[in-house]
C-alpha cells in the first residue's frame, strides 16, 4: 500500500530534523568521520581505475594508503614547517612592509599622506593590527581545534575511518541502495546520480585543480626568489574554487611583495605578474575544462552563502558538509521545478492531456 504525499512528507521531514539535531549537538565527535568519509570519496574513483587494471579492492586499498602515508611524510618533513616559518615571517614584517608602502607614497605622491590624515592613520594601524591579531587568531584556531577534537584523534581517527570507508565503499552503496523506498528508488537513484556529478565534479575537479595551481603558484614563485612564495601559492590555490578571487588575492599579494623586495629589477616582478597570467591561462584553458567541465551546477554564490549559514549554524563540521548539502539542494532544487513545469499547476490544466 502506498503511504499519502503527508506521511511521506512527515517521515522525511523528521529524519532531516534528526541529522540537523545530530550535527548541532555532536557536531564536534563526528568531525574525524565526516574528513575520513570525504577522504573517501574523493580517493573513491582511484581505487576504482585500481581495479579496473586487475588490482583487488584490498589491494588497490592498500595502494592507496602507502602512497598517501609517503606523501604526508614528505609534506610533514619539506613543506609543512617552511611553509609556518613563512607564515610567521609575514605576520612578523606586516608593520614594516605597511612603513615602506607609506614611504613608497610618500615620495611619489606626498598629498595622499598627509601627517595627519585617514589613510596614513590606516596604513599604521593596519600593520599593527596583522602583527598583534595574526598571531593571536593562529592561537585561537589551534586552541579551538583542540576544543573541537584532540591533534591525535584527527591524525589516529581520520586515516582509519578513511581507508575502512575506502575499502568498503562500493558495498555501502549498494546497502544503502537496498534500503531505498522501492516505490521511490528510481528517483531516488536519479537525484543521487546528479548530486554524484555535481560533487565529483566540484570537489574532486576543482579540488584538483587547486591543488595544481597552488603547487605551481608556490614553486614557481620560490624559483623566482619571492620571499613569502610558499605561503602566497597556498592562499592563491586555496582561493582558486571561487572564480577569479585566487588569482586576484594571490597575485596583488605577490605582485605587492615583490614591489617591496624587486624594487628597481622591473624584470623579477613581471616575472611574478607573467606567473599569475600564465597559472590563468592554464586554469581557464585546460585544468577546468578538463577537470570540472562546463556543467558544475554549483554556482560560487550559492556555495559561499551555503557555507557561510552551516558554518554559523554548525561550525567547522558545517563548513564540511556545506558542499555537499548545497549540491544535493541545488540538484533537489531543479529536479522540483523541473515536476512543477510539468504540473497542472504550471500548465493550467491536465498535463498528461493535449496542450
Amino acid at each position: 500500500m502506498t503511504l499519502p504525499m503527508r506521511s511521506q512528507l512527515k517521515y522525511w521531514g523528521i529524519a532531516a530534523a534528526i541529522l540537523i539535531v545530530v550535527l548541532w549537538f555532536l557536531g564536534d565527535v563526528l568531525l574525524p568521520f565526516v574528513v575520513g568519509a570525504a577522504i573517501a570519496y574523493f580517493l573513491d574513483p582511484l581505487a576504482d581505475r585500481l581495479e579496473a587494471w586487475g588490482c583487488s579492492r584490498r589491494l588497490a586499498t592498500a595502494i592507496i594508503t602507502v602512497g598517501a602515508i609517503l606523501l604526508f611524510i614528505l609534506l610533514a618533513l619539506l613543506v609543512i614547517p617552511t611553509l609556518v616559518q613563512q607564515t610567521t615571517q609575514l605576520v612578523q614584517t606586516a608593520p614594516e612592509l605597511s612603513r615602506n608602502l607609506q614611504n613608497f607614497l610618500a615620495q611619489r605622491f606626498p598629498d595622499v599622506l598627509a601627517e595627519d590624515g585617514v589613510f596614513r592613520q590606516t596604513m599604521t594601524s593596519l600593520g599593527q593590527t596583522i602583527q598583534e591579531r595574526g598571531g593571536e587568531l593562529l592561537q585561537t584556531a589551534l586552541t579551538s581545534a583542540r576544543s573541537l577534537v584532540s591533534v591525535l584523534l584527527l591524525f589516529v581517527i581520520v586515516p582509519v575511518v578513511a581507508v575502512y570507508l575506502l575499502l568498503d565503499w562500493d558495498r555501502m552503496v549498494a546497502r544503502i541502495d537496498e534500503l531505498l523506498p522501492r516505490e521511490h528508488a528510481p528517483t531516488l537513484r536519479q537525484l543521487a546520480h546528479d548530486i554524484d556529478d555535481t560533487l565529483s565534479g566540484f570537489i574532486r575537479g576543482m579540488g584538483t585543480v587547486c591543488l595544481i595551481l597552488g603547487t605551481y603558484y608556490a614553486l614557481a614563485l620560490m624559483l623566482v626568489g619571492l620571499q613569502f612564495g610558499l605561503v602566497v601559492g597556498v592562499v592563491a590555490g586555496f582561493l582558486t574554487f571561487i572564480p577569479y578571487v585566487g588569482a586576484i588575492v594571490g597575485g596583488v599579494l605577490a605582485i605587492g611583495l615583490a614591489l617591496f623586495q624587486f624594487w628597481g629589477e622591473w624584470y623579477w616582478i613581471v616575472a611574478v605578474a607573467v606567473i599569475f597570467q600564465l597559472g590563468q591561462f592554464i586554469e581557464g584553458n585546460v585544468l577546468t575544462p578538463k577537470l570540472v567541465g562546463d556543467s558544475v551546477g554549483l554556482h560560487p554564490v550559492w556555495l559561499l552563502l551555503a557555507m557561510s549559514v552551516f558554518g554559523t549554524l554548525f561550525g567547522f563540521v558545517g563548513l564540511l558538509v556545506a558542499v555537499p548539502v548545497a549540491a544535493a539542494l541545488g540538484v533537489v532544487a531543479r529536479f522540483l521545478v523541473t515536476q512543477y513545469k510539468n504540473s497542472a499547476l504550471y500548465l493550467g490544466g491536465d498535463p498528461d492531456g493535449p496542450r
